[in-house]
């Protein structure tokens, strides 16, 4: 998650704020049926190999991060992920040395839909090293923000790939630069926006290493600017998506990868985070790794997320809409 200057999560521990959840007059549909289980072996190795300490934290231009590219590459490979462009890497033109976005394609199985993308995302950059270090680590290694995000558009590019169940077009994009500013999703969206690219979505997903403790799983930002949150609600038949006023109040749809997205296309473009400022104080910090992440969560929660997706992509209209 690109840096808040004035935000440290320790200071909110206790302080319990009210929440709501995603409904309105509309009657819920039931949940799809998803014949496909994410595998917690899978979801641990994804997570453990991107934090770990060979990668260096993945700060962007460096060859840690370099190391985590090749690996994405190499997992759309295996999955039957195309490249969107004609390689999966997307040179930044917004860092001044070479970075790279990581961008996979899988073409919609609806001769009309197929015209429509919805564009699932994280970003895999990370803040690096620290050089002061702490008990003799100074490595950032970026478990929670954001390999846990990339692991789960992982799997979701996993599922997809094995069950063809998009009408829609999809892309998978990893991102560089977040931390950086942004960087990377503000390349690729002039980049596809200059091309006349049919965006009808983004899910971009940040932070899910550990479960809130609330009567919702998650938190979507800028929840009243589109009805996302009550339609994946619809989608997946539960408690899913909650209002988080944190969120609201720090202004977290302008910080994440979503937010140049929404500027370019004026579409549903939100991110998904179940980082709620109580829940986890490593943020920004070298103790935030692999063995902290509670794995069997991740697993559950990208299971419980394929209903939404799959709607998304498969929807006969377009049902995620602006609400203001």
């Amino acid at each position: 998650m690109k840096k808040l200057f004035f935000l440290f999560p320790f200071i909110f521990f206790g302080c319990k704020s009210n929440s709501t959840i995603a409904t309105d007059a509309t009657e819920s549909i039931s949940k799809s049926e998803v014949n496909y289980k994410v595998k917690e072996d899978d979801v641990a190795s994804i997570l453990k190999y991107l934090s770990s300490d060979e990668l260096e934290g993945r700060e962007t231009g460096t060859k840690g991060i370099e190391k985590a590219a090749v690996y994405l590459e190499d997992f759309f490979r295996k999955n039957s992920i195309k490249p969107y462009f004609s390689s999966y890497r997307d040179t930044l033109s917004t860092f001044k040395t070479p970075a790279y976005n990581i961008v996979g394609y899988l073409e919609g199985t609806d001769s009309k839909l197929k015209s429509e993308f919805v564009i699932l995302s994280a970003h895999y950059d990370h803040i690096g090293l620290d050089k002061k270090g702490l008990n003799g680590d100074f490595i950032n290694n970026g478990a929670n923000d954001d390999a846990s995000g990339v692991t789960a558009v992982a799997e979701m590019a996993k599922y997809f790939s094995k069950t063809k169940s998009n009408k829609r077009s999809i892309l998978f994009v990893f991102f560089a630069g977040e931390e950086k500013g942004l960087l990377g999703s503000k390349h690729l969206a002039k980049k596809l926006k200059a091309t006349n690219f049919n965006l009808y979505t983004q899910l971009n997903i940040e932070m899910i290493g550990v479960p809130m403790k609330r009567d919702y799983l998650a938190y979507i930002t800028g929840y009243d600017k589109s009805n996302m949150a009550t339609k994946i609600n619809e989608y997946t038949g539960d408690k899913t998506i909650g209002f988080l006023p944190k969120e609201a109040e720090y202004q977290l749809f302008f910080r994440s990868d979503n937010f140049p997205f929404f500027e370019a296309f004026k579409v549903p473009c939100q991110s998904i985070s179940t980082f709620d400022f109580e829940n986890f104080n490593f943020y920004h910090h070298v103790s935030d790794e692999f063995k902290v992440m509670d794995v069997p969560h991740m697993t559950s929660f990208i299971q419980e997320l394929l209903p939404a997706v799959t709607h998304m992509a498969s929807s006969p209209t377009k049902e995620i809409l602006m609400t203001k």
